[in-house]
């Protein structure tokens, strides 16, 4: 899935539109002290009340919102697993039985039970239904309606959410003319917020993919290895976060000594942008061991060849097939998401600009220099350029 096929469906998550419809909804609540399943409900969906309605569709929307590899990430099954997720939800998705798909998802959440402690009372939230995506019209002179003829997407969506005590309250009442402690013992359940959560099957170009599931984090690159791998049992997967930095071990590994500059790690970013724009995958082209050994080699790293640069792969991630999302290891161009951080301030850059910065040593001491093609302009005060003159040695005369 990419960013145009998952807004398309979450726009979809609203009250009263035609293109969705959500046929069942089933909560489980789970107590922390005990990791059981304390009661579980289903209902059609069209039976909650508007406001719950909202409510959910509210908290839907927050499950499929982030960027790719932050917090939603596109994961595949693992095969060969006993009891697999994947058949689990398959069957759930093309049963026409509310019962059955309710013990289909009940697996699922005996799995995020087994060898978990929960911190909270968590509530588990699976809908049902598909939703419709209208056909683009031939021509203009087509007399079909844009909505004759659509896309139906079946789909699971899962939510996790966690539920905190009510807050104590002092209140007055205005009846009684008294000041009265608000005594509230039923917990929250906090929609704003889902810790957890998953889309099935993968919708991709209008097309199902019962071989992937959208997962999505609570927090961009913190994921829940447990869910992913026990709950989902899919396989492991990178955040962008880790992606750029084994990428940029993978560089140092081949560098070796021989330093690089500012100059070197521009033409680094360059011409990873150059495949990024040449690449026929629009949103995601990915780097292999092939494409990395030819972008440090047109980067002018000295020494490079297919035995360190496979050598490299091996140390720092142990998979010589290992692919790099080339828009997880750059920075977004022409934008200023270089970050160059130091004790004084951190300064944002793009990445076309950094070969203008240098890191140089003065009079004993480490400066950075920008070099710029104007006077610099602080708060409104233009800088005067000054002279840089070196000092003597305490002890020349």
């Amino acid at each position: 899935m990419d960013k145009q096929d998952i807004s398309n469906i979450r726009k979809q998550f609203k009250v009263d539109n035609d293109l969705l419809n959500i046929h069942d909804i089933f909560n489980v609540y789970i107590m922390k002290e005990s990791s059981e399943i304390y009661h579980h409900q289903s209902m059609p969906f069209e039976m909650l009340e508007q406001d719950q309605q909202e409510l959910f569709m509210e908290n839907f929307k927050k499950v499929l919102s982030g960027k790719m590899d932050e917090k939603l990430f596109e994961l595949t099954f693992q095969r060969d697993v006993e009891n697999n997720s994947q058949l689990l939800l398959h069957q759930g998705l093309l049963s026409n039985d509310s019962k059955e798909f309710n013990e289909q998802m009940l697996r699922l959440v005996e799995k995020m039970l087994k060898d978990k402690q929960y911190e909270h009372d968590m509530v588990v939230t699976f809908i049902r239904g598909e939703y419709m995506k209208p056909m683009k019209r031939q021509s203009e002179e087509a007399e079909d309606s844009d909505r004759d003829t659509v896309y139906s997407n079946p789909f699971i969506l899962c939510s996790v959410n966690k539920t905190q005590d009510p807050k104590k309250e002092l209140l007055f009442d205005y009846a009684e003319k008294e000041f009265k402690y608000n005594i509230v013992v039923d917990p929250i359940i906090n929609l704003k917020a889902p810790i957890s959560g998953f889309l099935f099957p993968s919708i991709t170009d209008n097309a199902a993919d019962v071989n992937h599931v959208l997962y999505s984090a609570g927090k961009k690159n913190e994921l829940n290895y447990h869910f992913i791998e026990d709950v989902l049992n899919a396989e492991e997967m990178m955040t962008a976060e880790q992606d750029k930095l084994v990428f940029e071990e993978i560089v140092k590994n081949v560098a070796g000594d021989q330093p690089i500059n500012t100059s070197t790690l521009s033409n680094v970013y360059e011409e990873i942008n150059r495949v990024v724009e040449e690449s026929e995958e629009e949103d995601r082209p990915a780097l292999d061991v092939r494409d990395v050994e030819n972008v440090l080699t047109t980067s002018g790293i000295e020494g490079v060849n297919t035995e360190k640069v496979e050598a490299a792969f091996k140390t720092v991630i142990d998979d010589e097939r290992h692919e790099f999302k080339a828009n997880n290891v750059i920075p977004k161009y022409n934008s200023k998401s270089i970050k160059i951080e130091t004790k004084i301030a951190n300064i944002a850059i793009s990445p076309q600009d950094l070969r203008h910065v240098r890191q140089v040593h003065f009079n004993g001491k480490r400066y950075l220099m920008m070099e710029v093609e104007e006077n610099t302009v602080i708060e409104g005060f233009e800088m005067i350029p000054e002279a840089l003159t070196q000092k003597a040695p305490e002890n020349e005369e």
